[in-house]
């Protein structure tokens, strides 16, 4: 069937909205995957904290992995809240287009930053042999970062891997354009 007559055909729709759906569940569920890390996260490393001498880098390790984990917490929250994919059937091709390619800029964005949240774990763990004050708290938030960092640039370019191929279903519903 010629890419003019698809945009016509009674099947783009459903096919629009189903795209749709899969996109947000994923959504969904990979922002439920960050909260369950990050409830982890607080249980253990909250338990954790409040039982470790502060003159050691796990006290601190336990620390940094609180703070961290509850921006995790309140950042899954909010992506579970904006996910709707029982209501993106009346989507047009145009803002799916829109939305999967901003998600994409996003993810390929926290790709980076987690690589520079581990550069800066290593920075950290380095400045801590010549730090005459408290060198077992850059010991411990450097490890944090790394910690928190690979796991999340394990989940975002986890998640970019899972999310790209739906750009490919959207674009091929794009009409063919002759010059």
């Amino acid at each position: 069937m010629p890419a003019h007559l698809l945009l016509t055909a009674p099947g783009l729709a459903q096919t629009l909205a189903a795209i749709n759906q899969s996109r947000e569940l994923l959504l969904e569920h990979s922002m439920g995957v960050l909260g369950a890390w990050a409830l982890l996260n607080l249980l253990v490393s909250g338990y954790f904290v409040a039982r470790t001498d502060a003159r050691h880098e796990q006290h601190y390790l336990h620390q940094m992995n609180v703070g961290w984990n509850f921006v995790n917490a309140m950042l899954a929250v909010a992506g579970i809240l904006r996910a709707h994919p029982n209501y993106v059937a009346g989507l047009s091709l145009a803002d799916s287009l829109v939305g999967q390619f901003s998600t994409e800029k996003i993810l390929l964005l926290n790709v980076g930053l987690d690589v520079t949240y581990i550069a800066c774990g290593s920075w950290l763990r380095a400045r801590a042999a010549s730090a005459r004050r408290l060198p077992q708290r850059l010991q411990g938030f450097g490890r944090s970062l790394w910690l928190q960092g690979g796991f999340l640039f394990l989940f975002d370019l986890g998640f970019y891997l899972r999310y790209h191929p739906f750009a490919a279903e959207l674009l091929r519903l794009l009409p063919d354009v002759k010059s």
